[in-house]
């Protein structure tokens, strides 16, 4: 008899039969509260009518049109669709599957467009588990060990992740480009570089914003020295943080964006995102796939980007975002297991710790766990997996996040005593 991997571990025991908005419902018929939105891929809730109806529809007429042999039209109303929602002078999208894909795709951009072989990364990221995207990740070793070597080129500078150092902003951030500089001088010279990949808040990383000081020092780096910039908004796209784009919150002009996730309701979509004149430097052939542009997975996300307009969800997220975030922050402050509290939008992250400071695993696995008893779905994230974070639907009302809110000062009551 066939089975799952043994080490594919779930984070919650439900089975689920079907979900509707923001709730999971298990064959048993109990409710969940999924705050995990398939880790903020559910952006219009689960099953929305709108996106179910487009992906009806196009089941009927094309399921699979490979975008390399045809063209089908729910492929080129996505990319219309898109034209009004990307940064400024992004106008040219090349589609994948997954995260992972759209990594190795800018990458190879990247590479090719410049003919430089070194890519910067920044610590806390994460940017997928395929060869090349898991070495340029570096929010844990569980993403990348056991399969050396891994791909060559890769070089490491620091987030300026504030409350890991003990400074404030400033001086974290400070220290973060002083020492990009050190590595400009040390490991690879700025004119070997091909780009900086970053996203604009870290996901597996911990939920830690970046900030616009932050990355205006990347953005003139970039300028100076012909590097690229490229965002990867997998997780913070699509209004998940507030603002349509992460790095909208931090003003900075991104040459790649690299997107998934939120885009199509949870069918399997990714992409890149760049300007005509540098997609075209990517050479003949580099770029293509199977699956790619799936009909069903495009008419699902021009659905999605229809409903995300339509109901206001980039406004609800921020609004819904800010009470979420005091919520958590007032229980935070009045539990000393509580190092801090972070977030952008619909990303919280709350970080356990133990009396000395140090990462308190065993207390943030006790709480999801706890959380998921009660009927509120959770996920853990960070380099220790000390960090909470809450993901959930766009859609989600006031009165699901005070139902969250209960549960939640009851969880970190009963756990972090």
């Amino acid at each position: 008899m066939a089975q799952l991997s043994p080490i594919l571990k779930q984070a919650t025991p439900v089975v689920v039969d079907h979900g509707e908005g923001v709730y999971l419902f298990d064959a048993d018929g109990r409710r969940y509260l999924d705050f995990t939105a398939g880790i903020g891929v559910t952006s219009t809730g689960h099953c929305h009518p709108r996106v179910v109806a487009a992906a009806q529809e196009q089941v009927g007429k094309l399921i699979h049109g490979q975008y390399t042999t045809v063209m089908h039209k729910p492929l080129l109303d996505l990319t219309a669709k898109l034209g009004e929602v990307l940064p400024p002078g992004l106008d040219s999208l090349f589609f994948s599957n997954s995260g992972s894909e759209a990594a190795e795709a800018a990458l190879r951009l990247s590479r090719q467009a410049t003919g430089r072989p070194n890519i910067v990364v920044f610590e806390g990221g994460f940017h997928g588990r395929t060869v090349a995207a898991a070495s340029m990740t570096t929010s844990g070793t569980r993403f990348s060990a056991g399969f050396s070597p891994l791909m060559g080129g890769v070089h490491v500078a620091p987030f300026p992740f504030a409350y890991r150092y003990g400074w404030d902003e400033k001086t974290a951030t400070e220290f973060a480009l002083r020492e990009l500089d050190y590595l400009f001088a040390t490991r690879t010279s700025p004119s070997e570089t091909a780009a900086f990949f970053i996203e604009p808040m870290l996901g597996e990383g911990g939920y830690v914003p970046a900030n616009t000081e932050f990355l205006a020092g990347l953005r003139e780096r970039a300028d100076e020295h012909g590097i690229l910039l490229v965002l990867d908004e997998i997780q913070t796209g699509f209004g998940r943080t507030g603002k349509f784009w992460g790095h909208d919150h931090f003003d900075v002009r991104p040459d790649v964006v690299l997107i998934a996730k939120g885009l199509a309701s949870g069918f399997p979509l990714s992409g890149i995102a760049a300007s005509k004149e540098l997609m075209a430097k990517a050479w003949p052939g580099s770029q293509g796939g199977t699956y790619g542009g799936n009909a069903v997975s495009c008419a699902a996300a021009a659905a999605t980007l229809d409903v995300i307009r339509d109901e206001g969800l980039v406004e609800n997220a921020a609004a819904r975002g800010r009470q979420l975030l005091d919520h958590a922050r007032a229980i935070g402050d009045k539990t000393e297991a509580i190092g801090d509290v972070r977030g952008l939008g619909l990303l919280i992250g709350t970080e356990f710790t133990t009396a000395e400071g140090k990462p308190d695993t065993a207390t943030a696995q006790a709480a999801q766990k706890a959380a998921a008893e009660r009927g509120l779905l959770l996920l853990t994230c960070g380099a220790h997996m000390n960090v909470v974070r809450m993901i959930p639907p766009l859609i989600v009302t006031e009165e699901q996040i005070e139902e969250a809110r209960e549960i939640w000062a009851d969880v970190v009551q009963t756990v972090a005593k």
